[in-house]
């Protein structure tokens, strides 16, 4: 399939709801694998429909899981529950990162665990269910189908210093709104 780009932090499309899909075409299909394939090429765990400037309501991921093979799939529509509360915020292992804001991370305390629940390509139902990493990728990927970015979420401190390395990384004034993944290393662009 193809690698498409992915909108930068300050792109509208990462602040916009999506929309629900409401039939499974050949272009969401295309998408879906589009999705995939770019996922892929920029070594991410999960990537949003918004990110490669598609306003749907779609997201895949994979996600590595303690012991045992990565949790991989996708979901069209998909509805969050995030389950338990989260801890304090521990900076040493609560990093996060994304694709649209790249090559920066910051701690951010999510829930421990998610559940996701939605449909599949076929229209089949889909239920996810993860802890740690996973649910971490569960509730960032529906925040992006919500339009929030994680660093969004962030409070005192670490919202300054994301809004420092965003303003650091120049991408406003480079005019940059997106990067190629099949190009080169998020962290260069």
């Amino acid at each position: 399939m193809t690698v498409r780009e992915i909108t930068v932090q300050g792109h509208q499309a990462l602040h916009q709801p999506t929309k629900r899909v409401r039939e499974v075409t050949d272009e969401v299909r295309t998408l879906v694998a589009d999705m995939f394939d770019t996922m892929e090429a920029a070594e991410g765990v999960g990537l949003a429909a918004n990110q490669v400037g598609a306003r749907l309501r779609i997201f895949v991921y994979d996600c590595p899981v303690p012991d045992g093979p990565n949790a991989r799939g996708l979901v069209i529509n998909p509805v969050l529950e995030r389950l338990g509360t989260p801890a304090p915020l521990d900076e040493e292992e609560d990093g996060e990162g994304c694709l649209s804001v790249p090559g920066e991370y910051f701690p951010l305390a999510r829930h421990p665990q998610a559940r996701v629940t939605g449909t599949d390509l076929d229209g089949n139902e889909v239920v996810i269910e993860g802890e740690g990493l996973l649910a971490r990728c569960l509730q960032h990927e529906t925040d992006h189908l919500d339009g929030t970015l994680y660093v969004d979420k962030l409070i005192g401190p670490l919202k300054r210093e994301a809004r420092e390395a965003a303003k650091d990384r120049g991408w406003a004034e480079r005019g940059i709104t997106k990067w190629d993944p099949s190009a080169g290393k998020a962290e260069d662009v």
